[in-house]
């Protein structure tokens, strides 16, 4: 069913032209969700309790609302879902010296349908030279940072680690991650949060987006492939009691 679902959303999408190429096509994102509460940053639905999100987005229970079925931020479409936080869990510790990762769980789940579905976990890591998708809320413009109205989509290939290693600092590079982008391809958008997805699966959420000051470097993602145990875990132990949920989930690392 939930492939099925998929197809229809995809299949629909293709048919609105758009007004600018790095609009993601409306709705063919269902698993992108968008936290408010103060600021405002992305995250992925990964089953209908759960969002997976980086560290900088992890917002306090029950003052954030996760808005999820959202492509216009500025208008009322008739397909989003507002649900209230109940948890969030930060992995623990934090730049100490690889993880840069928080979950959040929803105060009720959320209504799977055409607009909101769950992206799955890895079942492998990204290789280097595979192309990706980003999506965001973010400017797509190096060194604007004005948020878009409507959901972005650029697409990035994966960077080696040497590669990776070799651009930065020690210190902005530890390992468990994943860069993407460089020069002379689209290397930039500037939303907290936003969600990499290769080959169906969730890859990368952003942790620092070199790629919109500078487009010659890649973008860190938090390498998601390698955090399959501990989020299955935390799902575990945070499991609410009144509604089973359905993880959608790869092989553990």
């Amino acid at each position: 069913m939930h492939l099925v679902l998929l197809a229809a959303t995809l299949a629909l999408a293709g048919a609105h032209p758009l007004h600018d190429p790095k609009e993601c096509q409306p709705h063919s994102r269902p698993w992108h969700v968008r936290l408010q509460g103060g600021a405002s940053c992305s995250g992925a639905l990964i089953n209908e309790w759960w969002i997976v999100t980086s560290f900088s987005c992890a917002l306090s229970s029950y003052n954030t609302i996760v808005s999820l079925g959202e492509h216009d931020r500025t208008v009322e479409e008739g397909t989003e879902q507002r649900i209230p936080i109940a948890d969030v869990i930060l992995h623990s510790p934090y730049r100490s010296p690889i993880h840069s990762l928080a979950l959040v769980r929803l105060a009720e789940p959320a209504r799977i349908d055409q607009y909101v579905q769950p992206i799955p976990l890895p079942s492998r890591c990204p290789k280097p030279g595979e192309t990706c998708s980003v999506s965001g809320w973010g400017s797509t413009t190096a060194n604007q940072y004005e948020p878009s109205p409507r959901l972005k989509c650029i697409t990035v290939p994966i960077v080696d680690d040497l590669t990776c290693v070799n651009t930065f600092p020690p210190y902005l590079y530890w390992g468990v991650m994943v860069c993407a982008g460089q020069a002379n391809t689209d290397n930039c958008l500037s939303d907290d949060g936003s969600v990499m997805v290769c080959g169906g699966e969730l890859q990368g959420v952003t942790w620092f987006n070199h790629g919109c000051t500078n487009a010659a470097h890649p973008t860190v993602y938090t390498k998601m492939c390698d955090y399959n145990g501990w989020i299955n875990e935390v799902m575990d132990q945070y499991a609410p009691t009144e509604l089973p949920s359905t993880t959608f989930s790869g092989t553990e690392a």
